[in-house]
């Protein structure tokens, strides 16, 4: 990776990446690609180049690679699961025909494409328990289905024109930075804030359901990791599990309680997240991404709350 886009720099993972990739390549090397109304700020626009980067209008996106000598993409943009099921058009032309447009620029410019999969690749009839690398995918949201489309179509780029293309499924991910915007997996986020605020917390996830999750630390390791990775090793190229932490609501709230003993929670079922929250993995076999690109996680559910816990106290204050 010499020169570097990330369209969607200033989502939850987006602002945080860009800011990563440009500690290790440099700053000028990374443009921040973003949408009218999400522009970046801070750190984040004063750091390095920014460009609008609409992957609804190709040609934008095809001459901000050329007039920055783009060879990688990062693509990044995509609705979150609990919104992309109330605008579920809007999550298909940026998730599928957004992507499409991505990949025909980097056919055409001989570009590398990172496009994120999900934990909601996967349905209700996928084996929950240590769910395999390669399993039936079935999903039943909007959310999902185009997510097991951006694996598919990735892959017929790669086989097909030779395209690059490599992607993880990511879990729930968690963050201090940038506050969750309509996530299933959203409630193991704001749980931090509303502890590091001494508030009660409701939570909209029942008790004993466990969800894969990764801290974001490790999320960022895990995109640059594979990006940089000896293409000659891999078997798979997108799709890739990748496990870190897997836990269910209450689980999380005593991990909590071991710093902040004071704290309360109670529940109030959310139907919508709480039937996506069950389509979803228990925990995934990451085996092929630990054999085929050395894959492992750093943080384990006490070291991240300690972390989460002391970083919010800062920035609550």
């Amino acid at each position: 990776m010499k020169n570097i886009l990330v369209i969607g720099s200033t989502g939850q993972i987006g602002s945080e990446l860009t800011r990563e990739l440009r500690k290790r390549y440099g700053n000028e090397h990374v443009v921040a690609g973003f949408i009218k109304g999400a522009e970046p700020k801070g750190e984040l626009l004063e750091s390095g180049p920014s460009a609008e980067a609409d992957v609804t209008n190709a040609e934008m996106i095809a001459d901000i690679v050329r007039h920055y000598n783009i060879d990688t993409i990062y693509n990044l943009a995509a609705l979150l699961s609990v919104v992309a099921e109330s605008k579920p058009r809007l999550a298909w032309k940026i998730g599928i025909e957004g992507l499409w447009n991505i990949l025909e620029v980097a056919r055409e410019n001989h570009c590398s494409v990172f496009t994120p999969s999900s934990i909601g690749s996967f349905g209700p009839s996928t084996p929950h328990d240590h769910t395999p690398q390669d399993t039936i995918q079935r999903p039943t949201t909007m959310y999902g289905i185009t997510k097991v489309t951006t694996e598919l179509l990735s892959d017929y780029y790669f086989h097909k024109y030779g395209v690059d293309t490599r992607s993880v499924r990511f879990p729930g991910v968690i963050s201090y930075v940038t506050p969750p915007g309509g996530g299933t997996t959203d409630y193991a986020v704001d749980i931090y804030y509303y502890a590091t605020r001494g508030e009660k917390f409701t939570c909209p996830i029942k008790e004993g359901t466990r969800m894969d999750m990764i801290y974001m630390p490790d999320a960022l390791n895990a995109s640059i990791m594979l990006m940089e990775a000896d293409p000659t090793r891999l078997v798979h190229h997108n799709g890739f599990n990748i496990a870190s932490l897997s836990f269910g609501p209450e689980t999380v709230y005593q991990a909590i309680r071991k710093y902040k003993p004071d704290f309360e929670m109670v529940y109030d079922i959310d139907p919508l997240k709480q039937g996506i929250a069950e389509s979803w993995p228990d925990i995934m076999d990451d085996t092929c991404a630990r054999q085929e690109w050395d894959w492992k996680p750093i943080y384990d559910l006490d070291a991240m709350t300690k972390d989460m816990l002391e970083h919010l106290a800062v920035k609550l204050k």
